[in-house]
């Protein structure tokens, strides 16, 4: 087997490895992959990933956290071209999510077996996300996050403490118009969370997800509007405490629509943020992925 592989070198497990690249190419060949590495930035991936696939590779194997993976399936979705992950970055909930191993040994060996299985994606304004999108307090967040970090310096780590503690200063909720399969409602909320597939929201399984596959959008509003709900919403979660009425859950969604007075929203996709003006139409593409992954 012959393969291109993508290894983001800014980011996770690359970027604290300067011969990340030596032992991506030896667990590859020991596995029976012929594999043709190159190092590049994040931001390069999704151009390199079209290009693979007007080549009609059949593999294109990525390596990085959920950003690089959500970069390449940008470009992927709808293709005939299969993803295969290897896990470089700290989290790496979509590879895990997948039920795939995150050492590279074991990933690569999972790739050279060559389980194909199709996969959903979400899509917001044309733009894919393989994980989760969120408006208003979270990319609030990490645009404060970032700009400390450039202006500063600062670790992320503390950055985010800072921003976290400033944002919840300052918080507010904004109300939203949603169109959620041709059926309208307005809400208020600091927190609107859009899923690829349902996220589970109990302990000790927060944040994950049983299906990536069964073609519907998680819906998710935070019903607290005061910084001290929230924060306490926050820590039930974190304990498996959660209350119903601390997330209101918006189930069999295939398209949103959410709309706002505002002239921009703060949106976050896969972790990285924007801000863009309303409406966000959000749709989920059933099966448009290839994945190497177990069934």
């Amino acid at each position: 087997m012959r393969a291109t592989v993508l290894l983001n070198r800014g980011g996770g497990a690359a970027a604290a490895d300067p011969a990340i690249g030596e032992t991506v190419t030896r667990a590859l060949h020991e596995a029976g992959i012929d594999a043709t590495v190159a190092m590049m930035d994040g931001g390069d991936i999704e151009a390199a990933a079209k290009a693979s696939v007007r080549r009609g590779d059949p593999v294109l194997i990525v390596g990085g956290g959920d950003g690089t993976i959500s970069a390449a399936a940008s470009a992927l979705a709808g293709s005939k071209t299969a993803l295969g992950i290897l896990p470089l970055g700290t989290l790496n909930h979509f590879a895990r999510d997948l039920g795939l191993p995150l050492d590279i040994g074991e990933a690569a060996m999972a790739i050279a077996r060559g389980q194909e299985r199709q996969v959903d994606v979400a899509e917001m304004n044309g733009r894919i996300f393989i994980n989760n999108s969120a408006i208003g307090l979270y990319p609030m967040m990490v645009f404060d996050r970032d700009n400390q970090r450039r202006r500063l310096g600062r670790s992320k780590r503390l950055a985010m403490l800072v921003a976290s503690a400033r944002t919840l200063l300052r918080f507010h909720h904004q109300r939203l118009a949603l169109t959620i399969n041709d059926r309208e409602r307005r809400i208020d909320t600091p927190l609107l969370f859009v899923g690829n597939n349902d996220y589970t929201l109990e302990f000790p399984s927060v944040g994950q997800r049983e299906s990536v596959s069964d073609g519907k959008l998680c819906v998710l509003v935070l019903r607290s509007k005061s910084a001290p709900g929230f924060l306490a919403a926050t820590a039930r979660a974190l304990f498996g405490r959660t209350r119903s009425d601390d997330m209101v859950r918006i189930d069999d969604v295939r398209e949103l629509r959410v709309d706002s007075a505002r002239s921009m929203l703060a949106v976050s996709l896969d972790g990285e943020t924007c801000r863009l003006s309303p409406p966000l139409d959000y749709r989920i593409r059933k099966g448009a992925l290839k994945v190497i992954a177990p069934a």
